[in-house]
This record gives C-alpha cells, sequence and structure tokens, in this order.
C-alpha cells in the first residue's frame, strides 16, 4: 500500500488528498501556512477567471456531497478567492483535517540514505520529506506546492536587479487589496506596475479606481516589451470576465488615467529619501510604491536531491512542456495529460497544479484536478484509469504572446469592490 505525501494543501494538494482517500490511500498534506490554502487567502480580495463550475474537483465535490456539503449557487459565476476558500476549500480541508498537518514548510525531499546519485534499489526505498518541523516517510511524494511564493525577478534577465534591496520596503507583491486593506499603502503615492500580463491589468484597474477617489495617485505602467497585446485578450474569451479586463485597461490607458511606459527593462534601484528611483538602459522613473507583476516561477530547491526530467526552457516535466507551450497554447487549449506527462526518473514522484507548469501561463485549476485524480489512479495500480485522461476546458484568448516573460496564472486575480479577474483560473 503505497503511502503518499502531498506538499500544499491548495486547490490541487486538497484534491490530491480526496482523490487518494477515494482510493484507500494513506496520505499526509504539508502545508506551509498556518491554515489550508493560507496562499489563496493572501489574494482573497481577488475575483478568478473561471466560474465555480470549473473550479471544483469531481472526487472532492463526491466526498463533500457524502457528508451534506451543497454546491455554491450561481456556477456559471467567477468567485474571489475568500469566496472559493470560504464555501469550498475550507470545508473540504476539514473533512481531510486528520491527514493535513499546517506550519510544516517543505524545505527539501530525498531518499532514504540516499542523495540523486546513487542508485541501487532506489525505487525501494521510501522517501524522506523534509519539513520545518520533522521528517516523514513516504513511497510516493506529490508536490502540489504551486509557485506563489516563488515571483519571477523584476528585471529581465532573471536576475534580481541590482539595488533591490535599498528599496525592498518599496516592493508590493502581485494582487495587492489596494482598495481594501492595502490602501493607505497606495492612496495619493506615485505607484509603478510592473509586469505585462493579468495580474498587473488586475492591480492597475483597482488604481484607476483609487485615483478617481484620490486624484493625487499616480500610476505608471511598465511593460518589457512594444505593446501590451499579451493583456489586451479577445472578446471571443470565453472566460467573460477576463475577455473584459483588457478592453477596460486599454481604455484606461487611452484616457490618460495609467501611464504606459514600454520598452522599459528594469535594471538597477537606487534610494533616493522616501522613493525608489527605477533605471533601464535609457531611462529613470521615480516611485513610491512598485508592484510586482511579472509572474511566477517553480521553486525546484525542494527537489535538489531528486531526479527530475524538465524542460530547459519552461521548467516543466519535458513531455507535458509541448503540450503547455504559451507561444502555442492558450488556458483553454492545454491538452487533457495526467500522469504519463507528469512522470518523472524518480519513480512515484510527481510535480502537480500549477508548479507542473513551470514559467507557462496557461494553467487552469480543472487541469491540476484531472492530474491528480490520474497520478491517484496511478498509485493505485489501476492504469486504465490513469491513462484515461479527459477535460473539457472553456476556449480562452492567447495568455502570452511569443515573449518569454510569465504572468500569473492559475487561481485568478482581481480587487475587492468590484471584483476584477487575472490568468487563468
Amino acid at each position: 500500500m503505497k503511502n503518499v505525501a502531498i506538499v500544499g494543501a491548495g486547490p490541487i494538494g486538497l484534491a490530491a488528498g480526496a482523490n487518494l482517500l477515494e482510493r484507500g490511500i494513506p496520505f499526509t498534506i504539508l502545508e506551509a501556512g498556518e491554515t489550508a490554502a493560507s496562499s489563496v487567502k493572501a489574494w482573497g480580495h481577488v475575483a478568478l477567471f473561471s466560474p465555480w463550475r470549473h473550479l471544483i474537483d469531481p472526487a472532492s465535490r463526491r466526498l463533500l456531497e457524502a457528508n451534506g456539503w451543497h454546491e455554491p449557487a450561481g456556477l456559471d459565476r467567477a468567485p474571489t478567492g475568500d469566496q472559493l476558500v470560504e464555501l469550498y476549500l475550507e470545508p473540504l480541508a476539514a473533512l481531510l483535517a486528520e491527514h493535513v498537518r499546517v506550519n510544516a514548510r517543505v524545505t527539501a525531499i530525498s531518499r532514504r540514505g540516499m542523495d540523486r546519485t546513487r542508485s541501487t534499489h532506489r525505487a525501494e526505498t521510501p522517501f524522506i520529506v523534509r519539513s520545518s518541523d520533522a521528517d516523514i516517510e513516504a513511497s510516493a511524494v506529490i508536490d502540489a506546492s504551486g509557485t506563489y511564493l516563488s515571483p519571477n525577478s523584476l528585471a529581465s534577465n532573471g536576475l534580481e536587479p541590482r539595488g533591490l534591496d535599498s528599496v525592498a520596503g518599496l516592493i508590493s507583491p502581485a494582487l495587492p487589496d489596494v482598495l481594501g486593506s492595502d490602501r493607505h499603502r497606495f492612496s495619493g503615492k506615485r505607484v509603478v506596475v510592473a509586469g505585462a500580463g493579468h495580474s498587473a491589468a488586475t492591480t492597475l484597474l483597482a488604481l484607476v479606481d483609487l485615483k478617481r477617489l484620490d486624484p493625487a495617485t499616480s500610476v505608471s505602467w511598465v511593460i518589457r516589451n512594444a505593446t501590451a497585446v499579451r493583456v489586451f485578450t479577445p472578446e471571443s474569451d470565453e472566460l467573460p470576465d477576463r475577455a473584459g479586463l483588457g478592453s477596460r485597461l486599454r481604455a484606461a490607458v487611452e484616457g490618460g488615467e495609467i501611464e504606459l511606459v514600454p520598452e522599459f527593462e528594469i535594471e538597477s534601484f537606487e534610494r533616493r529619501g522616501e522613493r525608489a528611483i527605477i533605471h533601464s538602459a535609457t531611462r529613470s522613473l521615480e516611485a513610491d510604491v512598485i508592484v510586482s507583476a511579472t509572474g511566477f516561477r517553480p521553486d525546484l530547491s525542494l527537489e535538489r536531491e531528486i531526479r527530475l526530467d524538465l524542460d530547459e526552457v519552461v521548467e516543466a516535466p519535458r513531455k507535458l512542456a509541448p503540450l503547455i507551450d504559451p507561444n502555442v497554447h492558450s488556458c483553454g487549449t492545454v491538452e487533457p495529460h495526467g500522469f504519463a506527462e507528469l512522470q518523472h526518473p524518480e519513480p512515484d514522484f510527481f510535480i502537480a497544479g500549477m508548479k507542473s507548469y513551470g514559467r507557462a501561463p496557461t494553467f487552469l485549476l480543472a487541469t491540476g484536478y484531472e492530474q491528480v485524480r490520474s497520478i491517484a489512479a496511478h498509485l493505485a495500480g489501476d492504469e486504465a484509469a490513469a491513462r484515461a485522461v479527459e477535460l473539457t476546458l472553456p476556449a480562452t484568448g492567447a495568455c502570452s504572446t511569443n515573449a518569454p516573460q510569465p504572468v500569473l496564472i492559475g487561481v485568478g486575480a482581481g480587487t475587492s469592490a468590484p471584483a476584477q479577474s487575472s490568468c487563468c483560473s
């Protein structure tokens, strides 16, 4: 009987638990935060793109309904992160509570008595999953830790810009609650938003609303490309909240409410009094606050002693990478895939969910749910079910252009009132 360690108690980690429970396979979910879905709570004011009908894992639904849960009203409406947690993830986590360990940040994964160089009896040797409070043994591992806690650099070359430490206190992570709890930080300030994706668009539109309330607020948007075509999503997008995001943003730029600064590649920072000076090769900007909305990347330090087979460009499993290439695919054109595409040379080790997509901005929660359903079937020895991957996704506009800069993907974006959204889930 497999004993599975799941890293992360977000939507995908909890869904993995529900699928394993249904299969009768023991598991432990290790969550870095104080509660399940802690990363979702960090952007709880934000609305997702996908409606409820695409956000509920089938195995989790069966478990919940068997215990008296009723699906949220309005399956065609997109919830906020807080609503997703309150109405779905918290009830699910409560049913899985005996399997969930919170405040258990996983820092490394290896094999008992083996680093990555040793091969003899490797497949039969248990994994060691090291967290902040203990080591546990497992016969299989599903890393569903996501990417929210590992943002991309503000610099185009992927390195930290010089002088970053001097302005660290002036930098906001992606998706701040501009109209809510973080309003004091932005109202009346000169704000620079860096990033060309939907998380940047979400924050920019919230700042436009704030500027209308406090005209002293100044909003600049720096992108490294010549145009912001990536975020101007086609109106044919079947995720209507995202379809309207680009048109509203374009109107705000053309109306002068947002200063768009194209072809601005951040190279360095310097502190000047209470402000940051942002330098590119050709010009400089001043800012009271800088919002880092340049996307996310997988933290692969956990897997240093694990044998991985990753695409050299997007850092996704090699067999999965062609299916999610953002130069070819939008969120809705990714083919169904499961354990076979997620396998690594390390037997019974899987990266699932947003982290499995590496730097590609094409992830939907529904895709991750099918991933863990297939993995659970494989671990149960049900190869027919594991390989029978099926998924119906909404047709969506392109999440990116040929430019390699990633954007926020996965579980939404937006603001508190009115709620706005980001790519993709």
